[in-house]
Protein backbone atom coordinates (compact mmCIF):
# COMPACT_ATOMS: atom_id res chain seq x y z
CA UNK A 1 0.00 0.00 0.00
CA UNK A 2 2.99 2.49 0.98
CA UNK A 3 4.48 1.16 -2.28
CA UNK A 4 1.67 1.62 -4.23
CA UNK A 5 1.05 5.46 -2.70
CA UNK A 6 4.91 6.33 -3.10
CA UNK A 7 4.69 5.75 -7.00
CA UNK A 8 1.60 7.75 -7.11
CA UNK A 9 3.26 10.81 -5.77
CA UNK A 10 6.31 10.08 -8.03
CA UNK A 11 3.60 10.41 -10.86
CA UNK A 12 2.30 13.39 -9.71
CA UNK A 13 5.05 15.64 -8.68
CA UNK A 14 6.48 15.88 -12.48
CA UNK A 15 2.67 16.94 -13.27
CA UNK A 16 3.00 19.40 -10.55
CA UNK A 17 6.26 20.78 -12.06
CA UNK A 18 4.86 21.06 -15.22
CA UNK A 19 1.89 22.80 -14.23
CA UNK A 20 3.59 25.01 -12.68
CA UNK A 21 6.44 25.79 -15.01
CA UNK A 22 3.45 26.29 -17.56
CA UNK A 23 2.13 29.47 -15.46
CA UNK A 24 5.49 30.93 -15.17
CA UNK A 25 6.43 33.62 -17.92
CA UNK A 26 8.73 32.39 -20.95
CA UNK A 27 11.44 34.23 -19.59
CA UNK A 28 12.38 36.89 -17.29
CA UNK A 29 13.49 39.30 -19.76
CA UNK A 30 12.29 42.56 -21.24
CA UNK A 31 12.45 42.70 -25.08
CA UNK A 32 12.38 45.30 -27.34
CA UNK A 33 12.54 45.60 -30.89
CA UNK A 34 13.14 48.71 -32.81
CA UNK A 35 11.38 48.08 -36.00
CA UNK A 36 12.48 49.84 -39.54
CA UNK A 37 9.42 51.37 -40.67
CA UNK A 38 12.05 53.57 -43.08
CA UNK A 39 12.34 56.79 -41.42
CA UNK A 40 8.83 56.44 -39.47
CA UNK A 41 8.41 55.34 -36.02
CA UNK A 42 7.63 51.72 -34.44
CA UNK A 43 9.19 50.05 -30.97
CA UNK A 44 7.48 46.37 -29.63
CA UNK A 45 7.84 46.07 -25.80
CA UNK A 46 7.02 42.50 -24.68
CA UNK A 47 7.36 42.04 -20.73
CA UNK A 48 8.26 38.77 -19.04
CA UNK A 49 4.50 37.87 -19.03
CA UNK A 50 3.94 37.97 -22.36
CA UNK A 51 2.29 41.39 -22.22
CA UNK A 52 3.02 43.59 -25.14
CA UNK A 53 3.47 47.48 -25.30
CA UNK A 54 3.76 49.09 -29.27
CA UNK A 55 4.33 52.50 -30.05
CA UNK A 56 3.55 53.65 -33.37
CA UNK A 57 2.82 51.79 -36.16
CA UNK A 58 4.96 53.14 -39.28
CA UNK A 59 4.13 55.38 -42.56
CA UNK A 60 0.70 55.64 -44.44
CA UNK A 61 0.44 54.90 -47.77
CA UNK A 62 -0.52 51.93 -49.82
CA UNK A 63 2.54 50.62 -50.29
CA UNK A 64 4.26 51.82 -47.68
CA UNK A 65 1.82 50.77 -44.79
CA UNK A 66 1.75 47.10 -45.73
CA UNK A 67 5.24 47.06 -46.17
CA UNK A 68 5.27 48.62 -42.18
CA UNK A 69 2.36 46.38 -41.19
CA UNK A 70 4.26 43.70 -42.22
CA UNK A 71 7.99 44.23 -40.51
CA UNK A 72 5.68 45.09 -37.59
CA UNK A 73 3.88 41.71 -37.92
CA UNK A 74 7.09 39.77 -38.24
CA UNK A 75 8.47 41.24 -35.07
CA UNK A 76 5.25 40.12 -33.47
CA UNK A 77 5.45 36.77 -34.51
CA UNK A 78 9.37 36.92 -33.55
CA UNK A 79 8.67 37.34 -30.37
CA UNK A 80 5.79 34.88 -29.90
CA UNK A 81 2.75 36.96 -29.56
CA UNK A 82 -1.32 36.51 -30.75
CA UNK A 83 -1.89 40.37 -29.98
CA UNK A 84 -0.98 43.67 -29.06
CA UNK A 85 -2.30 44.69 -26.03
CA UNK A 86 -2.01 48.05 -25.70
CA UNK A 87 -0.83 50.48 -28.69
CA UNK A 88 0.44 54.13 -28.35
CA UNK A 89 0.24 56.53 -31.43
CA UNK A 90 2.37 59.21 -30.25
CA UNK A 91 1.12 61.72 -32.78
CA UNK A 92 -1.09 62.17 -35.73
CA UNK A 93 1.67 62.10 -38.14
CA UNK A 94 1.63 59.72 -41.03
CA UNK A 95 4.64 58.30 -40.19
CA UNK A 96 3.53 56.87 -37.04
CA UNK A 97 0.07 56.03 -37.25
CA UNK A 98 -0.10 55.21 -41.31
CA UNK A 99 0.21 51.54 -40.74
CA UNK A 100 -2.60 51.57 -38.59
CA UNK A 101 -5.37 49.72 -39.95
CA UNK A 102 -3.38 47.43 -41.96
CA UNK A 103 -1.96 46.40 -38.91
CA UNK A 104 -5.57 45.86 -37.01
CA UNK A 105 -6.14 43.62 -40.18
CA UNK A 106 -3.53 41.17 -39.42
CA UNK A 107 -3.30 41.27 -35.16
CA UNK A 108 -6.04 41.83 -32.50
CA UNK A 109 -5.12 44.87 -30.94
CA UNK A 110 -6.91 45.35 -27.38
CA UNK A 111 -6.09 48.84 -26.24
CA UNK A 112 -5.87 51.96 -28.54
CA UNK A 113 -3.78 54.98 -26.57
CA UNK A 114 -3.46 58.36 -28.59
CA UNK A 115 -3.23 62.43 -27.07
CA UNK A 116 -6.55 62.87 -28.55
CA UNK A 117 -7.60 65.14 -31.52
CA UNK A 118 -5.28 66.15 -33.77
CA UNK A 119 -4.16 69.46 -33.40
CA UNK A 120 -2.74 70.20 -37.18
CA UNK A 121 -5.26 70.02 -39.34
CA UNK A 122 -4.36 67.74 -42.88
CA UNK A 123 -6.43 65.93 -44.31
CA UNK A 124 -4.58 62.66 -44.06
CA UNK A 125 -4.60 62.70 -40.34
CA UNK A 126 -8.35 64.30 -39.94
CA UNK A 127 -9.88 61.83 -42.18
CA UNK A 128 -8.30 58.97 -40.28
CA UNK A 129 -9.29 60.49 -37.18
CA UNK A 130 -12.94 60.80 -38.65
CA UNK A 131 -13.66 58.03 -40.72
CA UNK A 132 -11.18 54.72 -39.90
CA UNK A 133 -10.05 55.09 -36.09
CA UNK A 134 -13.46 55.11 -34.40
CA UNK A 135 -13.68 51.23 -36.45
CA UNK A 136 -10.79 50.38 -35.01
CA UNK A 137 -10.96 51.13 -31.37
CA UNK A 138 -14.67 49.84 -31.00
CA UNK A 139 -13.04 46.20 -31.57
CA UNK A 140 -11.17 46.94 -27.87
CA UNK A 141 -10.65 50.02 -25.89
CA UNK A 142 -9.82 53.48 -26.39
CA UNK A 143 -7.55 55.90 -23.81
CA UNK A 144 -6.98 59.32 -24.05
CA UNK A 145 -3.85 59.36 -22.06
CA UNK A 146 -2.53 61.83 -19.08
CA UNK A 147 0.56 62.98 -17.86
CA UNK A 148 0.48 60.72 -14.79
CA UNK A 149 -0.79 57.50 -15.98
CA UNK A 150 -0.14 54.41 -15.56
CA UNK A 151 -0.39 51.41 -18.49
CA UNK A 152 -0.85 48.37 -16.61
CA UNK A 153 1.85 45.75 -17.82
CA UNK A 154 2.46 42.90 -15.19
CA UNK A 155 6.69 43.23 -13.85
CA UNK A 156 6.96 46.72 -15.57
CA UNK A 157 6.25 50.30 -14.82
CA UNK A 158 4.89 52.03 -17.77
CA UNK A 159 4.32 55.93 -16.67
CA UNK A 160 3.40 58.62 -19.37
CA UNK A 161 5.45 61.28 -18.69
CA UNK A 162 4.14 63.54 -21.58
CA UNK A 163 0.73 64.26 -23.61
CA UNK A 164 -1.38 66.60 -25.50
CA UNK A 165 1.46 69.29 -24.84
CA UNK A 166 1.66 68.46 -20.66
CA UNK A 167 4.01 67.65 -18.69
CA UNK A 168 4.74 65.83 -15.60
CA UNK A 169 4.55 68.42 -12.91
CA UNK A 170 6.32 66.33 -9.78
CA UNK A 171 9.95 64.12 -10.34
CA UNK A 172 9.88 60.99 -10.82
CA UNK A 173 11.45 58.45 -7.69
CA UNK A 174 15.15 59.59 -7.42
CA UNK A 175 14.96 62.83 -10.11
CA UNK A 176 14.31 65.93 -9.69
CA UNK A 177 17.88 67.66 -9.26
CA UNK A 178 18.86 70.73 -10.70
CA UNK A 179 19.78 70.19 -14.46
CA UNK A 180 22.90 71.72 -15.34
CA UNK A 181 22.25 71.88 -19.47
CA UNK A 182 19.39 74.21 -18.94
CA UNK A 183 21.91 77.38 -18.39
CA UNK A 184 22.79 76.62 -22.60
CA UNK A 185 19.21 76.06 -23.86
CA UNK A 186 18.47 77.10 -26.96
CA UNK A 187 14.90 77.54 -28.45
CA UNK A 188 13.97 75.82 -31.82
CA UNK A 189 11.16 75.48 -34.09
CA UNK A 190 8.24 73.19 -34.18
CA UNK A 191 5.08 72.29 -36.29
CA UNK A 192 2.11 72.12 -33.83
CA UNK A 193 1.66 68.11 -33.81
CA UNK A 194 4.50 66.97 -32.42
CA UNK A 195 5.00 68.63 -29.14
CA UNK A 196 1.59 66.76 -28.44
CA UNK A 197 3.61 63.40 -28.47
CA UNK A 198 2.40 60.86 -26.45
CA UNK A 199 5.72 59.87 -24.07
CA UNK A 200 6.40 56.92 -21.41
CA UNK A 201 9.05 56.32 -19.17
CA UNK A 202 9.44 52.26 -18.31
CA UNK A 203 11.35 50.94 -15.41
CA UNK A 204 11.76 47.08 -15.09
CA UNK A 205 13.86 46.16 -12.17
CA UNK A 206 16.66 48.46 -12.24
CA UNK A 207 16.48 49.09 -15.90
CA UNK A 208 15.30 52.50 -17.38
CA UNK A 209 13.85 53.52 -20.95
CA UNK A 210 12.50 55.73 -22.23
CA UNK A 211 10.62 56.93 -25.68
CA UNK A 212 9.16 60.36 -25.85
CA UNK A 213 7.26 60.05 -29.21
CA UNK A 214 8.54 63.58 -31.55
CA UNK A 215 8.55 65.97 -28.53
CA UNK A 216 10.50 69.02 -29.69
CA UNK A 217 13.47 70.92 -27.71
CA UNK A 218 10.75 73.59 -26.47
CA UNK A 219 9.17 70.78 -24.68
CA UNK A 220 12.24 69.01 -23.44
CA UNK A 221 13.33 72.56 -21.80
CA UNK A 222 9.69 72.54 -19.98
CA UNK A 223 10.27 68.99 -19.11
CA UNK A 224 13.39 69.17 -17.84
CA UNK A 225 14.30 72.41 -16.93
CA UNK A 226 14.76 73.83 -13.77
CA UNK A 227 14.95 70.60 -12.85
CA UNK A 228 15.62 67.44 -14.01
CA UNK A 229 11.59 65.54 -13.56
CA UNK A 230 12.85 62.27 -14.96
CA UNK A 231 16.35 61.49 -13.76
CA UNK A 232 18.63 58.86 -15.54
CA UNK A 233 18.16 56.23 -18.07
CA UNK A 234 19.94 53.22 -19.14
CA UNK A 235 18.69 53.56 -22.85
CA UNK A 236 16.72 56.51 -24.74
CA UNK A 237 15.14 55.35 -27.49
CA UNK A 238 13.65 57.05 -30.55
CA UNK A 239 15.34 60.36 -30.22
CA UNK A 240 12.63 61.50 -32.77
CA UNK A 241 14.13 60.20 -35.48
CA UNK A 242 17.50 61.80 -34.95
CA UNK A 243 16.11 65.45 -36.40
CA UNK A 244 17.55 68.58 -34.99
CA UNK A 245 14.27 70.29 -33.99
CA UNK A 246 14.79 68.03 -30.74
CA UNK A 247 17.32 66.51 -29.16
CA UNK A 248 18.80 69.09 -26.95
CA UNK A 249 21.87 68.50 -24.73
CA UNK A 250 18.76 69.69 -22.29
CA UNK A 251 17.30 66.16 -22.33
CA UNK A 252 20.08 64.10 -24.03
CA UNK A 253 22.84 65.00 -21.80
CA UNK A 254 20.85 65.08 -18.15
CA UNK A 255 18.69 61.92 -19.09
CA UNK A 256 22.88 60.38 -18.80
CA UNK A 257 21.89 56.95 -21.08
CA UNK A 258 24.52 54.87 -21.51
CA UNK A 259 23.26 53.59 -25.09
CA UNK A 260 20.80 55.77 -27.47
CA UNK A 261 18.82 53.77 -30.51
CA UNK A 262 18.08 55.71 -33.23
CA UNK A 263 15.01 55.27 -35.34
CA UNK A 264 16.38 57.39 -38.10
CA UNK A 265 15.97 56.90 -41.94
CA UNK A 266 18.25 57.58 -44.72
CA UNK A 267 17.53 60.87 -45.40
CA UNK A 268 16.05 61.60 -42.10
CA UNK A 269 17.93 61.86 -38.84
CA UNK A 270 21.31 61.67 -37.81
CA UNK A 271 22.49 65.83 -38.68
CA UNK A 272 25.48 66.71 -37.26
CA UNK A 273 24.41 68.92 -34.40
CA UNK A 274 22.17 66.07 -33.13
CA UNK A 275 25.29 63.37 -34.15
CA UNK A 276 27.64 66.15 -32.03
CA UNK A 277 24.79 65.62 -29.05
CA UNK A 278 25.13 62.15 -28.93
CA UNK A 279 28.70 62.08 -29.00
CA UNK A 280 29.35 64.45 -26.14
CA UNK A 281 26.95 62.93 -23.64
CA UNK A 282 28.29 62.30 -20.60
CA UNK A 283 28.48 58.26 -20.29
CA UNK A 284 27.31 57.58 -23.28
CA UNK A 285 28.97 54.29 -24.67
CA UNK A 286 27.35 53.49 -27.79
CA UNK A 287 24.72 54.75 -30.43
CA UNK A 288 22.44 52.38 -32.14
CA UNK A 289 20.79 53.19 -35.77
CA UNK A 290 17.88 51.94 -37.32
CA UNK A 291 19.52 53.16 -40.74
CA UNK A 292 22.81 54.36 -42.25
CA UNK A 293 22.11 58.12 -42.18
CA UNK A 294 23.19 60.49 -46.00
CA UNK A 295 22.80 63.80 -43.41
CA UNK A 296 25.90 62.05 -41.21
CA UNK A 297 28.48 61.35 -43.97
CA UNK A 298 31.83 59.76 -42.58
CA UNK A 299 32.08 62.74 -40.07
CA UNK A 300 29.09 61.49 -37.99
CA UNK A 301 28.57 57.87 -38.57
CA UNK A 302 28.73 55.11 -36.45
CA UNK A 303 30.62 51.71 -37.12
CA UNK A 304 28.61 50.09 -39.49
CA UNK A 305 28.12 47.18 -37.06
CA UNK A 306 25.80 49.27 -35.26
CA UNK A 307 23.44 50.06 -38.04
CA UNK A 308 20.75 48.08 -38.97
CA UNK A 309 19.99 49.02 -42.32
CA UNK A 310 21.58 50.49 -45.28
CA UNK A 311 19.97 51.55 -48.68
CA UNK A 312 19.20 49.79 -52.11
CA UNK A 313 21.17 52.27 -54.13
CA UNK A 314 24.65 52.28 -52.34
CA UNK A 315 27.55 55.50 -53.47
CA UNK A 316 30.66 53.37 -54.35
CA UNK A 317 31.78 56.29 -51.94
CA UNK A 318 30.48 57.74 -48.98
CA UNK A 319 31.33 61.76 -48.26
CA UNK A 320 33.37 63.00 -45.47
CA UNK A 321 31.02 66.09 -45.37
CA UNK A 322 27.13 65.16 -44.40
CA UNK A 323 24.37 65.89 -46.69
CA UNK A 324 22.43 69.04 -46.15
CA UNK A 325 19.02 67.73 -45.06
CA UNK A 326 15.90 68.05 -47.61
CA UNK A 327 13.60 70.82 -47.84
CA UNK A 328 10.42 69.56 -46.26
CA UNK A 329 6.85 69.42 -47.61
CA UNK A 330 5.01 68.74 -50.48
CA UNK A 331 7.85 69.34 -52.86
CA UNK A 332 10.65 67.68 -51.39
CA UNK A 333 12.47 64.66 -53.12
CA UNK A 334 11.55 61.02 -52.31
CA UNK A 335 13.32 59.67 -49.56
CA UNK A 336 15.70 56.81 -50.71
CA UNK A 337 14.26 53.14 -49.09
CA UNK A 338 14.78 49.83 -49.66
CA UNK A 339 11.53 47.63 -49.69
CA UNK A 340 13.83 44.29 -48.88
CA UNK A 341 14.22 42.93 -45.59
CA UNK A 342 13.75 45.33 -42.91
CA UNK A 343 15.78 44.17 -40.01
CA UNK A 344 14.74 45.30 -36.64
CA UNK A 345 17.39 45.96 -33.28
CA UNK A 346 16.50 43.88 -29.99
CA UNK A 347 16.96 45.19 -27.00
CA UNK A 348 17.05 42.54 -23.90
CA UNK A 349 17.36 43.94 -20.59
CA UNK A 350 17.54 41.92 -17.38
CA UNK A 351 15.87 43.27 -14.10
CA UNK A 352 19.28 44.00 -12.26
CA UNK A 353 19.79 46.43 -14.98
CA UNK A 354 22.01 44.73 -17.26
CA UNK A 355 21.19 44.42 -21.05
CA UNK A 356 21.93 43.38 -24.45
CA UNK A 357 21.50 45.10 -27.89
CA UNK A 358 21.32 43.05 -31.36
CA UNK A 359 22.04 43.83 -35.00
CA UNK A 360 19.70 41.48 -36.54
CA UNK A 361 21.42 42.54 -40.02
CA UNK A 362 24.77 41.29 -38.95
CA UNK A 363 23.99 39.73 -35.75
CA UNK A 364 26.75 42.09 -33.94
CA UNK A 365 25.55 41.72 -29.93
CA UNK A 366 26.89 43.90 -27.42
CA UNK A 367 25.92 43.33 -23.54
CA UNK A 368 25.95 46.27 -21.01
CA UNK A 369 26.60 45.24 -17.59
CA UNK A 370 24.40 46.17 -14.60
CA UNK A 371 25.79 49.29 -12.05
CA UNK A 372 27.98 51.22 -14.41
Amino acid sequence: MHRALFSLLLAIVPMTSALSAAKLPASGTLEVYIIDVEGGNSVLFVAPSHESLLIDTGNAGAVAAVRDAGRIEAAIKDAGLTQIDHLITTHWHGDHFGGMAELASKVPIREFIDHGPNVQPGELADTFLKDTYPQLYARGKHTVAKVGDKIAIAGLDVRVVTSAGEMIKAPLPGAGKPNPYCASYKPGENNAEDPMSVGVFITFGKFRTIHLGDITKNKEFELMCPNNRLGTVDVFLGLHHGVDSSNSPVIVHALHPRVAIMNNGTRKGGQPEVMQTLHSSPGLEDLWQIHFSLLSGQEYTVPGMFIANTIDDQQGTMPIAAMPAPPAGPGAPPAPVHNGTGYWIKLSAQQDGSFTVTNARNGFSKTYKAGL
